[in-house]
């Protein structure tokens, strides 16, 4: 009599763990890595640095992990509400049965329709051949006037100029304003960039701006920057952000630098590293010459001993002999007078053994006149030493840089306030200027620069 169905027909017995592994592989080899979209809510950082948070958006949700060495590569900062986009593999926590998300990377949203507009460009102006290295132009080795396309109050063209004047001050530079940022970017960067094509005043045309996120240098990756730079009489660096930024500018220009200081080294010729090339090349070029002109030299005394005449060497015996008499001669006189200094010299130490009153009193006088002399140097000496010192004093002094327009705030204690993120609305502060003072009340508190 059976009590069952038999063991053969009986479906297999998992353990919790043996299942949700089983269903863990399943998850991960069927869902590929993708971008998804959502807002973040209930975000944690834990104290390992791992972030912890819900991607949801108006009909499901789901759970995420960032780990520390991913989330320390992300750019902002993550917090509840943000949009984002994320990369991830699907996956199943075992130790809950939780379904999640293991992410990769995180960007803001609306950042894939740039980087998909960055691709269909890139791919476009490539098919056209703008990207081709055969159509690339060599810099010039010494440039004499370099142009700048950038805005005047960007940092870029601070380290232009600083750069500039370090590599080569008697280069001249040319600056050619434009926005770097906004809606009306890039229309105005071709134009600088046509301006200076038109106007050919310069040897070399810097296109340069500081770092920032994708969407600040979004003007450099426009259709209408890409052929200006293309058409540009003059051959083009770009410098556009920092190192790791590459826009579509970089790859139509003759040149990419990394960075606005890149784009003047790759422009530029140091002055100190090509005076050391010129002086070595100069000595090269003495020390080469010297060799030659003694291997001639060599070559026409051997020259010269082989065509010898027989009279021409007992001409040279003569000469020689009457060389060796006037030595001899010489050294006669020599002998005389050594002879005749040593008598000197002894008639000097008789005449030095008796003791010249007036002699002394003389070097008495010299002496105390150098003394004088010697102590009006010093006092004059100190004098401009102690002027100096008060000049410096002076240049120090922290009020004087209230003459100039600047003012010393301090707050209720007396305290000088060095930074905004001191204060808070409400408080009070006192203001110092070159000439009175005021008392002020803070409104606002703006701490960022």
């Amino acid at each position: 009599m059976s009590l069952g169905p038999s063991s053969a027909a009986m479906p297999a017995v998992f353990t919790v763990s043996d299942f949700a592994a089983r269903a863990r592989a399943l998850i991960e080899g069927s869902l590929p890595l993708a971008w998804i979209a959502g807002e973040i809510s209930n975000f944690t950082r834990a104290a390992s640095g791992h972030c912890y948070f819900t991607l949801k958006d108006s009909q499901a949700q789901v759970r995420c992990v960032l780990f520390r060495h991913r989330a320390q590569h992300v750019e902002g900062t993550l917090g509840n509400g943000l949009q984002v986009e994320v990369r991830a593999t699907a996956t199943l926590y075992e130790p809950l049965g939780d379904f999640q998300l293991t992410v990769d990377s995180v960007r803001r949203a609306g950042l894939g329709a740039l980087f998909e507009a960055y691709e269909r460009l890139k791919r476009k102006l490539e098919a056209e051949g703008l990207f081709a290295p055969e159509r690339k132009r060599a810099l010039p080795t010494m440039p004499r006037t370099v142009g700048v396309v950038t805005s005047p109050q960007a940092a870029a063209l601070r380290d232009v100029l600083i750069t500039l004047r370090r590599r080569m001050p008697s280069i001249g530079v040319v600056l050619y304003p434009t926005l770097v940022q906004g809606a009306e970017a890039p229309a105005r960067i071709a134009a600088a960039i046509d301006a200076a094509s038109v106007r050919a005043e310069v040897d070399v045309l810097l296109v340069v701006r500081g770092g920032g996120s994708l969407e600040d240098l979004w003007a450099f990756n426009d259709e209408f920057v890409a052929r200006a730079i293309a058409r540009c009489a003059v051959p083009v660096v770009s410098g556009v952000g920092h190192e790791t930024d590459v826009t579509i500018a970089d790859f139509v220009a003759d040149v990419r630098a990394p960075t606005a200081t890149g784009a003047v080294v790759a422009a530029v010729p140091d002055r100190v590293a090509l005076g050391r090339r010129l002086l070595a090349q100069a000595e090269a070029l003495s020390r080469a010459m010297t060799r030659s002109l003694e291997r001639a030299a060599q070559r026409a005394d051997a020259a010269g001993l082989k065509l010898r005449h027989p009279g021409e060497r007992i001409a040279y015996q003569r000469e020689r002999l009457a060389s060796l008499a006037g030595r001899l001669d010489g050294a006669v006189r020599q002998i005389h007078e050594r002879a005749a200094w040593r008598l000197d010299a002894l008639d000097a130490r008789h005449a030095r053994a008796v003791p010249d009153i007036e002699m002394k009193r003389e070097r008495i006088a010299q002496l105390e006149a150098r003394v004088g002399i010697a102590l009006a140097n010093r006092m004059m000496q100190a004098h401009e030493r102690i002027a100096r010192c008060e000049a410096a004093l002076r240049h120090l002094d922290p009020t004087a840089v209230l003459d100039r327009g600047y003012a010393i705030v301090r707050d209720s204690a007396g305290s000088i306030v060095r930074e905004a993120s001191a204060l808070a609305p409400g408080h009070v502060i006192a203001v110092e200027f070159a000439q009175g003072a005021a008392t002020a009340t803070v409104d606002s508190v703006r701490a960022e620069p």
